[in-house]
């Protein structure tokens, strides 16, 4: 089976964040991950993941002004400094908490300027950053995600992300498949993981309808769990999903699917 990352931005957040590292070693998780951890010294954080034996696995780049509504500001072609402020941000923390991959959102269209200028800037960001990390031993991973949740988000298929990786010619950026997202735009889920299992450095997941934990939607997960390690995944699988009820009223599919 592969191993499992909580995702404490999304799950056990009726704690405060830092108790959340315990709550989650306590469920039998042995990695964590969240959207960011720039709220926090990288100290303290890195003060919880060695108490309770835990993996840092993944977070984001600094996306903007996220309680605003931003999603990434990687193909913004007015805000590429920032984003290289964020970038050498993202390698501090990584740095003291040993994660060795950071995602990097695309962020929402923004208005004024065209598709191929958009394209161009994503791409020119993605080969700076992923170079950056390359020379500390971290990789980059970017995110498809569908456009229902984030109406207008730029990255949005696999077809998509594997043309950018291809533009940006750097053998240090991946894909972070999220089936969740990927169920909603493409379906084709194993095959998909199967096809392009190179390009994926990291997974995520959520069922469907809902984002809940698996076991609550029309997603096989107990099959897709199977199918990852057939096809010989190595990496970590971070669950990114909103507990239907509770956190921990909805941590029994980890028995029922085998998971830990």
């Amino acid at each position: 089976m592969p191993r499992f990352a909580a995702n404490l931005s999304m799950l056990f957040t009726e704690q405060d964040f830092l108790t959340r590292f315990k709550a989650a070693a306590d469920a039998g998780f042995s990695g964590v991950e969240y959207l960011f951890p720039y709220d926090f010294s990288s100290v303290e954080i890195k003060a919880q993941l060695d108490a309770h034996g835990l993996t840092q696995v993944l977070f984001n780049l600094p996306a903007g002004d996220w309680a605003k509504g931003e999603r990434g500001i990687a193909c913004h072609p007015d805000r590429v400094e920032e984003f290289r402020a964020g970038v050498d941000l993202a390698i501090a923390y990584a740095q003291v908490l040993g994660n060795t991959q950071i995602n990097c959102l695309a962020g929402i269209r923004p208005e004024g300027f065209d598709a191929a200028f958009l394209e161009q800037t994503f791409v020119d960001n993605l080969r700076y950053a992923a170079g950056k990390l390359e020379a500390l031993g971290i990789r980059l991973v970017m995110e498809a995600i569908n456009t229902r949740d984030i109406p207008g988000f730029y990255l949005n298929t696999t077809a998509q992300a594997l043309s950018i990786r291809q533009q940006v010619g750097s053998a240090n950026l991946f894909l972070q498949y999220d089936i969740y997202h990927m169920q909603i735009m493409e379906g084709d889920l194993a095959r998909t993981l199967s096809a392009h299992l190179a390009a994926i450095n990291h997974v995520q997941l959520a069922d469907n309808p809902g984002r809940h934990e698996p076991g609550t939607g029309e997603i096989n997960y107990r099959f897709l769990f199977e199918h990852l390690d057939r096809i010989g995944y190595q990496g970590w699988v971070g669950c990114e999903y909103k507990p239907l009820t509770s956190t921990d009223a909805g941590l029994g599919w980890l028995q029922t699917h085998n998971a830990i």
